[in-house]
């Protein structure tokens, strides 16, 4: 759930005067200064042709002299290109190395998220020979530890065993995406897991990241990057011998061993500074919209409208737009997993759709989730409906539409549900069913958002009227659904049928 947003906000000096995105224009690959070849030939193999203006400003403020002196804050539209922002200049910096070493580490909120920053990282970073790790919930931590921490047993003859293992294990991986939990799990219990060696710190959705303590895990990684002073190191492995000494790392070209650049972004970042303050960030240099003189900020393409509807029979008014917008990719929003589920069921109880419906819920298995939407991606499902967890970050080419069934409590909430249509310089729509009195609060709502207009979309009353007996019998087969699920013995499938089951008796009540 997002936090309740405060109606003033003190704002940091350093925000005051935010590096210009929209004043740098987009670059043809070829004409991006310092660019690694093998990295312009990888970017153009995934379809990659130019740089959008977040990815120029980012890369202009971490490649050349005086790269990474300062902590960067970015903070513009969801769609913009954040990710390969701040993996291209990593990887591109990276690939000097000549030993491997975990470098990099990207933590995001969640699983589904974590995934698709992988794949961008995946899609590049191999070009110039570094690996990259993935460690999120649900997978085993011996499994983890196994792919991202190798142990050189066969040089240990000359050591004792466990404690002298352990100084000699080595990081398998030079950049890590990981969801807190998880890169607590590594801190606190794998051995030879170290961020001793990191240069890079990326928190993606900082927002939330921030909000949530996830066992506190920025203060263990804040102090498992410090220095370890002037003291040597050695270690040797057959014929490798690895000096740091006084700041210096031999087996990275000789540079000044550096200081850890952090990186945070999102669509909505904070401005609280006792939040900003957890960071530690270092003379931070804040990235923005010039144009936006509100806090939050709708992407350029989008179109907003509303659907006034009738409460008794709003999954009608819903399933008469989705009719509209002929199979368009389409994600609908709901409060909860509670509704995501019992409208998903209700909408799929209707005979002779043109299009799929399916729901996207944190309930299912990661591997579920990641099958459904490989099928949204792929068009095989046209219509995803889904709670907020869907919102952060979570890319999919395509969608069209994002339906608000459920108007959302907060500006935050609608940026970011918004934000997954209207990318990357595409344009989108983003509809929100709302009761007649629900209008004016909607309004306030969207009085605090960039690029606020919207306008009515009006459904022809026939296509309500010609779904009336078609609901009826939805709602029969809904009940035998609920019936089944509530004698299930898994215990939210249990509350889910509980809660679906009610919502059936309020509908009957009002329809009749």
């Amino acid at each position: 759930m997002e936090e309740p947003e405060r109606k003033s906000e003190p704002v940091l000096p350093w925000m005051r005067q935010p590096v210009e995105v929209d004043s740098c224009e987009e670059s043809p690959l070829e004409l991006v200064p310092c660019l690694d070849p093998r990295l312009e030939n990888a970017l153009r193999n995934i379809g990659v042709k130019t740089l959008f203006p977040v990815q120029v400003a980012v890369w202009q403020e971490t490649i050349g002299p005086g790269a990474a002196e300062r902590d960067l804050c970015i903070c513009t539209p969801t769609g913009s290109g954040k990710t390969l922002a701040y993996a291209l200049p990593i990887v591109q910096m990276l690939s000097t190395r000549t030993l491997q070493r975990l470098r990099a580490l990207v933590v995001l909120p969640t699983r589904d998220l974590a995934i698709q920053v992988k794949a961008v990282f995946d899609a590049i970073a191999p070009a110039v020979g570094l690996s990259v790790g993935l460690s999120i919930g649900q997978n085993p931590v011996a499994a983890d530890a196994a792919q991202i921490v190798r142990h050189p047993r066969n040089f240990l003859g000359m050591f004792g065993e466990s404690e002298d293992m352990d100084k000699n294990s080595i990081m398998s991986v030079d950049v890590l995406v990981a969801t807190p939990g998880k890169l607590m799990d590594h801190i606190s219990g794998t051995k030879g897991f170290t961020l001793e060696y990191l240069r890079y710190l990326v928190v993606d959705e900082t927002d939330r990241l921030l909000r949530e303590a996830y066992q506190d895990w920025l203060p263990n990684v804040l102090s498992a990057t410090k220095s370890n002073g002037h003291r040597d190191i050695r270690t040797s492995l057959g014929s490798i011998t690895t000096l740091r000494r006084a700041g210096v790392e031999r087996g990275f070209k000789d540079k000044t061993y550096p200081r850890v650049m952090k990186m945070i972004l999102s669509a909505t970042l904070t401005r609280d500074p006792s939040k900003l303050a957890q960071l530690a960030l270092h003379q931070p240099l804040f990235l923005s919209l010039s144009s936006a003189k509100k806090r939050y900020i709708l992407p350029e393409q989008l179109e907003n409208y509303i659907v006034t509807c009738e409460s008794k029979l709003k999954p009608l008014y819903l399933l008469a737009l989705l009719q509209c917008l002929q199979g368009e990719q389409t994600v609908v929003f709901t409060s909860s997993v509670v509704s995501t589920h019992r409208l998903s069921t209700l909408l799929n109880c209707f005979e002779g759709l043109s299009f799929r419906i399916t729901e996207f819920s944190r309930e299912y298995h990661q591997s579920l989730r990641s099958k459904v939407l490989n099928s949204f991606r792929e068009g095989n499902v046209q219509v995803l409906v889904a709670s907020d967890v869907f919102t952060r970050g979570m890319d999919v080419e395509g969608v069209m539409n994002v339906v608000n069934y459920d108007m959302p409590k907060f500006t935050k909430t609608y940026v970011h549900r918004a934000g997954r249509t209207a990318r990357a310089g595409r344009s989108g729509r983003c509809f929100t069913l709302l009761l007649r009195e629900e209008i004016k609060r909607f309004n306030k709502l969207l009085s605090k958002a960039d690029n606020n207009n919207y306008s009515t979309y009006k459904l022809p009353e026939k296509s309500i009227e010609e779904l009336h007996p078609f609901y009826f019998a939805a709602l029969g087969k809904l009940k035998e659904i609920v019936e089944s699920e509530t004698t299930g013995r898994d215990y939210s499938s249990h509350l889910i049928a509980s809660k679906a089951e009610e919502w059936i008796n309020n509908v009957d009540d009002r329809t009749m």
